[in-house]
């Protein structure tokens, strides 16, 4: 564990549950806590932060704003374009909750569903969410003859018709992990129920770790620190989704882990890029 101390700018508000925790183990940890405040964007006034390694964790739409328009180092872990469902589903398909899926503009799937729907085998229900990982509407499950831009939220959260979206046959989830994973190796594992945020922390001797160590290991990452979660349906273990670390609720994940590996990490980039 490195003993460079790291600046940790955290918007805790987002994760009422979890932050607690990774504040305490941060504090023990001797790093520094900065707490995000959203009227830096207004003002241009957000800590300038030279010299020290610096790790956002919060909100998905600022973790991915830190990574385009500040200089901190490495800043935020959300690279968002190499998490959109397009660029990663081909190779992670061996893993993939989805055997069947399209990518395509949200206006073509309205527009051709029976074509795009056949595709898929004519399922009854269907499964769509956003390509991108900011996720402008959240994933939801559609009767295949009640397709609409409405049923999407548009007009709502976003206006652009052709955004990409991720359509695919329903499957039943029975339960949910969340790991994170830092250089293909992963360094703490949660149990979590999302819809009513409960979580408790996992074995790493048990078997939904170690399959997703064996996707860790394999796949080709979008980014050197991300989170993996993974997923039981129809009795098997299932790859659900990657997120970007910075923007994603860590649950129950063992934060000292978390800390230490995402802490030297950022220690390690942030001296490159000053080499």
């Amino acid at each position: 564990m490195s003993t460079v101390p790291v600046t940790w700018v955290l918007e805790s508000q987002v994760f009422p549950a979890s932050h607690p925790k990774l504040r305490e183990a941060l504090a023990r940890a001797g790093h520094a806590i900065v707490d995000w405040q959203d009227e830096w964007w207004l003002e241009e006034s957000w800590p300038r932060l030279r010299g020290t390694p610096i790790i956002f964790h919060g909100s998905l739409e600022n973790a991915a704003k830190i990574r385009q328009s500040l200089n901190w180092r490495p800043g935020s872990y959300c690279d968002a374009a190499a998490f959109h469902c397009s660029n990663w589903y081909p190779s992670a398909r061996e893993w993939l909750l989805h055997r069947q899926w399209q990518i395509l503009p949200a206006k073509e799937l309205v527009d051709d569903g029976p074509r795009v729907l056949e595709a898929l085998g004519n399922p009854a229900t269907v499964f769509v969410r956003p390509d991108s990982p900011l996720k402008p509407f959240s994933g939801r499950v559609l009767a295949s003859d009640r397709l609409s831009l409405e049923a999407l939220d548009y007009g709502y959260y976003y206006d652009d018709a052709s955004i990409p979206v991720v359509v695919a046959p329903v499957r039943e989830i029975a339960r949910e992990w969340r790991y994170v994973v830092v250089e293909r190796r992963v360094v703490a594992g949660s149990a979590y129920v999302a819809n009513v945020r409960s979580a408790a922390p996992e074995d790493p001797s048990g078997k939904p770790w170690k399959i997703a160590a064996e996707i860790a290991a394999r796949l080709d990452p979008p980014e050197s620190a991300y989170i993996l979660d993974l997923c039981e349906a129809d009795g098997e273990l299932r790859l659900l989704e990657l997120n970007p670390f910075s923007g994603a609720d860590l649950y129950a994940c063992r934060p000292e882990d978390v800390v230490a590996a995402i802490s030297d990490l950022a220690v390690e980039m942030h001296r490159d890029a000053s080499n």
